[in-house]
């Protein structure tokens, strides 16, 4: 996959991958809303029918309360009181029927071939004994049980509500009941309309992704783009700079063999050819000439030291990251007269190369900047191992600069030790003030350290 394609990728599919969550939470959210509002409307109009069926048994006994009250055991009194719940009715399906406390049948307008027949054992489809529920439910003092009777307009089986109450008197179970295909066919409706608002949102919620997606596309890709640019000009940049360091250093190894090893070579080959001028022609003083040539050879063998010394640390590859810098301090300390304070916390610890020398350069600089820079007559030097990580903090006691102008002109100093830090995940802080800069830097500890 080329750079043009993972831009694409890393840009769309996230926001793809959000916008089917999203599509996913208000679809489920419309499902919820569907089921709030189907449960909604059929608690309001089963509320509705049970007021209803309450006022139609109250009618009904409205009709037979004359013969109940002063017909008591009188069986034409009953039979008076069966005739009239024969007769109401409402609705096209709206009928009265009566049971007694066994559960024979004893009043069913509507199925008359069930008038004295024993009906306590039936059941509907969904295994629901009818005639037990409406009985109970009259003996509780009236109640709304729900069951499955087949409807008298159509012949089929339908949920039905229904509304008893119990004449003691007589032991009657007298009510009535409404069929429920309507509150379902309510119910269905809400829910189609709430599908097709969801589906509705769901396009547009579509329709809003797409343009989103466009727009994102578009300034994610320019932003890509240009962010691209920038890298390759920052990368252009980066190898301009180490060309550069490259050269200054070499520069600066070159005026140091120029400037020091070279001419105090020439001095001890001259010392040397005194020496034997003198040797060869019986003069006096060679001795003299020679020792002084020693000396100068002594002088060109430290220069020599001190050159390769500040290349790499030959004390950091042999005693390890905690010697190396604490001859740093010392070595900083005599050539300025300055009072270093070297607090050595990381011990026996040994760092992966890489490391190590990240560490010991970054030293090496900041000390080279307080040296030119700070004006500092104390430096504080602390090296601690923690959990996960090694710290390196620097501090100095100097004139201070404005640190947040680093970014903008630093030195080329400072930007190094960002960059050190920054390749090897580190963190790199840097404040300063008047009276105390500080220098602080965390790097992660790698699996390859070791105690």
């Amino acid at each position: 996959m080329n750079l043009k394609h993972k831009i694409f990728a890393l840009t769309i599919l996230p926001l793809l991958l959000a916008l089917a969550v999203i599509a996913l939470l208000v679809w489920q959210r419309a499902e919820d809303i569907a089921d709030q509002q189907a449960k909604t409307i059929e608690e309001a109009l089963l509320t509705s029918k049970r007021a209803e069926l309450k006022h139609y048994v109250s009618l009904a006994l409205s009709a037979i309360e004359p013969h109940y009250q002063h017909g008591l055991a009188d069986a034409n009194a009953q039979a008076r009181a069966k005739a009239a719940l024969r007769a109401l009715s409402f609705d096209s399906d709206g009928y009265f029927f009566v049971y007694d406390l066994t559960g024979t049948n004893l009043v069913h307008p509507r199925q008359p071939d069930l008038e004295g027949r024993n009906l306590w054992d039936m059941q509907d489809r969904q295994g629901r004994y009818v005639i037990r529920a409406l009985v109970e439910a009259a003996k509780a003092g009236g109640g709304y049980p729900r069951y499955g009777w087949e409807k008298p307009s159509t012949g089929q089986l339908t949920e039905k509500l229904g509304h008893v109450v119990l004449l003691d008197r007589w032991g009657w179970v007298v009510g009535t009941g409404i069929y429920l295909d309507d509150v379902a066919q309510a119910i269905a409706e809400a829910r189609k309309r709430a599908g097709d608002n969801a589906r509705n949102t769901l396009y547009s919620l579509g329709g809003i992704a797409l343009v989103a997606v466009l727009i994102v596309f578009g300034a994610g890709l320019a932003l890509n783009v240009s962010e691209q640019r920038l890298a390759d000009d920052k990368l252009k940049t980066l190898a301009q700079r180490i060309v550069t360091l490259q050269e200054e250093e070499r520069a600066r190894v070159a005026r140091d063999l120029h400037d020091g090893i070279s001419q105090v070579l020439v001095s001890t080959k001259f010392q040397f050819e005194l020496a034997q001028y003198k040797v060869e022609h019986g003069g006096v003083g060679a001795a003299d000439d020679l020792r002084k040539g020693i000396d100068d050879l002594s002088s060109a063998i430290h220069e020599v030291r001190r050159i390769s010394h500040d290349l790499r640390s030959s004390i950091l590859d042999t005693l390890g990251l905690s010697a190396a810098i604490a001859q740093l301090a010392n070595e900083f300390e005599l050539r300025n007269w300055v009072a270093v304070n070297f607090d050595n916390q990381l011990g026996d610890f040994e760092l992966p190369d890489h490391e190590a020398i990240a560490l010991f350069r970054i030293a090496q600089e900041a000390l080279t900047n307080t040296e030119r820079h700070a004006e500092a007559s104390e430096v504080q030097i602390k090296l601690v191992k923690e959990p996960r990580q090694v710290r390196l903090a620097i501090t100095d006691n100097g004139q201070g600069f404005d640190a947040t102008r680093i970014d903008r002109d630093g030195g080329i100093g400072l930007r190094n030790i960002r960059e050190r830090v920054e390749h090897l995940g580190g963190q790199f802080h840097m404040t300063s003030a008047p009276g105390c800069t500080r220098l602080e830097v965390c790097l992660p500890l790698s699996l390859e350290a070791h105690t």
